[in-house]
């Protein structure tokens, strides 16, 4: 099992959201930024290295506030940790998907997420608690 990071950034009532590339692993999937944690590296100073590498942003990463394993179909199996992003420096900048978007939360369900993040991409969309 692999240990994945994802940043929760927010602008008001909107989340940022990311859609992986065509061709790549759960292609054209939706998915909040981030990625796998490195040997020796912690959750945070992960996600603070996948937000500058691929939204080019310097982030201030907060608290975890959700957290689930899943196992695909495939056999691939991620421990997800999802972080809020308390503030950032710079514009987000699309260095590493096919299209990233500002959406409502209330509009997350509309989109296709990958199936370990649908449980928080609920909640969200519901309102519910510090999500």
């Amino acid at each position: 099992m692999i240990t994945v990071t994802a940043g929760i950034l927010t602008d008001g009532d909107r989340v940022l959201i990311c859609q992986r590339r065509v061709g790549s692993r759960f292609s054209l999937k939706w998915e909040f930024p981030g990625g796998k944690v490195e040997d020796g590296e912690t959750p945070e100073g992960c996600l603070r290295r996948e937000l500058r590498e691929e939204l080019a942003i310097e982030a201030e990463v907060g608290p975890e506030i959700h957290r689930t394993e899943h196992r695909y179909p495939n056999g691939f199996a991620v421990r997800l940790l999802f972080f809020r992003v308390r503030r950032f420096s710079g514009t987000p900048s699309n260095l590493a998907f096919e299209r990233i978007e500002w959406a409502r939360r209330d509009e997350l369900p509309g989109y296709d997420f990958l199936e370990a993040d649908r449980e928080l991409v609920d909640r969200m969309a519901r309102g519910e608690g510090n999500v």
